[in-house]
């Protein structure tokens, strides 16, 4: 037997185990696995590879939404693509030594994950059963509800293409939409085109309402649709066929809505065009659109400062026309997009039961990925998706204002804080996060702002943070997102985001023993917890 059979040999008894783990719900054998992986020296895209393999047919559900005896419920989404995503960009974060802890963190969620739509109904243990009392006894193995397929090829036009696609989509034919979209990722000189096109059709469905509902997208078609770009870049598109089961299919299941974007649709059509609106079929992008999109003057602190005020506690129209006042002075979208992302931090900071997180973290979280979008797109209709993005921010806004929080609490710095070093502090503020200790935690990060300079290793402690924090893909996944438009954002304003990121480390909800997978793993492959 030659080298490479052998190292193949082994690196499929290692995969088969990790199979069998996650297949069994069992996280402490999967992470178990894992740890072999780890210690075989397997590189981080081929086990997210074989990971979303396995995951990849259990983690679609039906539909989004069930109505029960004439009760209206939601039916969650997938989160191990994007608890994937999370860790290959957390890896860039953290010292080599944790490198990878994010990814442990995803094989540990995953066997918790499969079937969401049995565990809704208490049929089938994993992640959203957590609430639920007692034991469920023989659950059934994970379901498949929508089984891979083969491409369906068009010809004509690209643009006659990505409709024919997006039609399927907006119409819910979710099998046709997958295999129409398999077809046109075939078309590799046009695949930017196609990504951008999927992202796009995850970003434009967002829910019309938030206040006393239960039931919504909260922008996950846009973040599971930017998952799997960044996952499919990060091992190769020829490799990728399986993220984009995981990925792509769910865009079409339904409920979608676009009421939102509509708006945004004809805020530019009358605001930015000047047309009068009639009911007549309206498409494509106009000069006066287009031309928005060539802005390049950056907000004044004056401006960004009176913008956010208005998208938090403004009503509409009032925060869909300071979206375009700043436009139409020739400001940024791209800048904008700072400021609400500064806004949606915002709601997090004023966020304080742990309860009460789940909006102000997915809007954050849509501001990010508009932010992903437009550095990695230029796709010709994304100034729309400025207006979505300041409705999402202010709709949020309205729903936390109702429900007992947008209530910013004084910071206290420790006593004693001025007379240790930066990385005393930074000890002190990890500790307050592992312990959800939100006020205590905030305390100390001002402390750190206050009178140190070196934000990189701060930075570098809230990825470790927020790496050791288990039981929900969340606890990644939005800290990541902060510290990534951080590194970004020219806002003056954006020590905010880093406020942000302390406030869901530390005051969203967790789950169980939030240190146990970083525990296990730094026992099964030798490395400290730093």
């Amino acid at each position: 037997m030659s080298a490479s059979t052998a190292r193949s040999n082994e690196a499929a008894r290692l995969y088969g185990a990790l199979e069998e783990r996650i297949l069994a719900r069992d996280q402490v054998g999967a992470s178990r696995a894992y740890y072999e992986i780890v210690k075989a020296g397997r590189p981080q895209a081929e086990i997210i590879a074989e990971a979303t393999r396995i995951h990849a047919p259990y983690t679609h559900v039906p539909y989004h939404e069930r109505i029960d005896d004439g009760y209206v419920n939601f039916v969650n989404n997938d989160h191990c693509l994007l608890s994937a995503r999370a860790a290959i960009n957390l890896t860039k974060l953290v010292p080599d030594s944790l490198s990878m802890l994010p990814l442990a963190q995803t094989i540990w969620y995953i066997p918790t994950g499969l079937d969401v739509w049995n565990q809704k109904l208490n049929k089938a243990p994993g992640h959203y059963t957590r609430g639920w009392s007692g034991k469920i006894e023989n659950p059934p193995p994970p379901a498949v509800y929508w089984p891979d397929s083969e491409p369906m090829r068009m010809g004509g036009p690209l643009q006659d293409r990505l409709s024919a696609w997006l039609t399927h989509v907006h119409r819910g034919n979710v099998m046709d939409a997958y295999r129409t979209f398999l077809g046109l990722t075939e078309d590799r000189d046009n695949l930017r085109a196609v990504l951008a096109e999927l992202v796009f059709a995850g970003l434009m469905d967002v829910q019309d309402r938030i206040f006393l509902n239960r039931s919504y997208t909260t922008g996950h078609k846009g973040y599971r649709a930017r998952a799997t770009v960044e996952l499919g870049d990060a091992l190769g598109w020829d490799n990728a066929h399986d993220v984009i089961y995981a990925g792509a299919l769910d865009i079409a299941v339904g409920p979608r809505w676009y009421s939102v974007y509509e708006m945004a649709c004809n805020t530019v059509k009358q605001d930015i065009e000047g047309e009068t609106l009639r009911a007549i079929p309206y498409g494509g992008v106009s000069e006066a659109e287009a031309a928005m999109l060539r802005n390049t003057a950056p907000l004044t602190p004056a401006e960004e400062q009176a913008f956010i005020a208005t998208v938090l506690r403004g009503a509409e129209p009032e925060n869909t026309a300071a979206v375009t006042a700043l436009l139409k002075a020739g400001k940024d979208p791209r800048r904008i997009i700072d400021a609400l992302q500064v806004a949606a931090a915002e709601l997090t900071i004023q966020t304080h039961d742990p309860n009460n997180f789940s909006m102000p973290m997915h809007c954050y979280e849509y501001c990010n990925a508009l932010g992903w979008f437009y550095d990695s797109f230029e796709h010709p209709r994304r100034l729309r998706l400025l207006y979505v993005a300041a409705m999402f921010v202010t709709m949020t806004c309205h729903h936390q204002a109702n429900t007992g929080e947008m209530v910013e609490r004084p910071v206290a710095v420790p006593a004693g804080a001025a007379r240790l070093s930066g990385r005393e502090i930074l000890t002190r503020l990890d500790a307050a996060m592992l312990l959800q200790q939100a006020d205590e935690a905030q305390g100390w990060l001002r402390a750190y702002l206050d009178s140190q300079s070196d934000r990189a290793a701060l930075v570098r402690g809230l990825a470790i943070g927020s790496s050791k924090i288990g039981n929900d893909p969340h606890n990644q996944e939005i800290p990541q997102n902060m510290l990534e438009d951080f590194a970004k954002t020219r806002s003056p304003a954006r020590d905010r985001l880093l406020m942000a990121c302390v406030q869901h480390c530390a005051g969203h909800r967790k789950y169980g023993d939030i240190g146990e997978a970083a525990r296990r793993f730094s026992e099964g492959v030798g490395v400290p917890l730093q």
